[in-house]
């Protein structure tokens, strides 16, 4: 049989969901349905705190679980807010299928989304963090001041494109 589970125990969950979309309670009953929580309440909670800001976009969301009580916080992922710095209108996913997301976006976004994304990076430095985010650029088929993202990282590489250092 298993342990008794402990009310005053701090539990995290990680779920991947869409922004402002009330997921289906049966994909989330098996995180949090042995923690004692309602699934249904927990994904308008989780649809309430991800409507302003990440409407439309997959995104990884923190529940953070004591007392039979769930927190929600968001955790970006590089790819989300590269999309959400080109600054698109919320699409209908049931709708619009495989969207080619060929947007610009500035060398200052990448920099500002790798300075958030830097705790979480495996590089040494900021300019290591900036040349991952163009390789995210890169994949979801944008440019960074009209150029590829990958002549970006040569440049970086060669010394002919400045990052600041934190």
């Amino acid at each position: 049989m298993a342990p008794k589970f402990d009310p005053n125990e701090i539990m995290e969950v990680f779920v991947r969901v869409t922004g402002g979309e009330v997921g289906a309670a049966s994909s989330l009953a098996p995180k949090i349905g042995p923690l004692g929580l309602s699934p249904k309440k927990v994904g308008e909670d989780i649809a309430k705190e991800t409507a302003k800001d990440w409407k439309g976009l997959r995104i990884t969301v923190k529940l953070i679980v004591q007392n039979r009580q769930a927190k929600v916080s968001v955790v970006p992922t590089a790819g989300s807010m590269v999309i959400r710095a080109l600054k698109e209108p919320p699409r209908d996913r049931k709708k619009e299928k495989n969207v080619k997301h060929t947007g610009n976006i500035t060398m200052d976004d990448i920099i500002s989304i790798a300075r958030i994304m830097r705790p979480r990076s495996c590089a040494r430095d900021l300019s290591g963090v900036c040349k991952e985010i163009l390789g995210t650029a890169q994949s979801v088929g944008c440019t960074v001041d009209r150029k590829n993202p990958r002549d970006l990282c040569k440049m970086i590489d060669n010394g002919e494109l400045e990052v600041p250092k934190a």
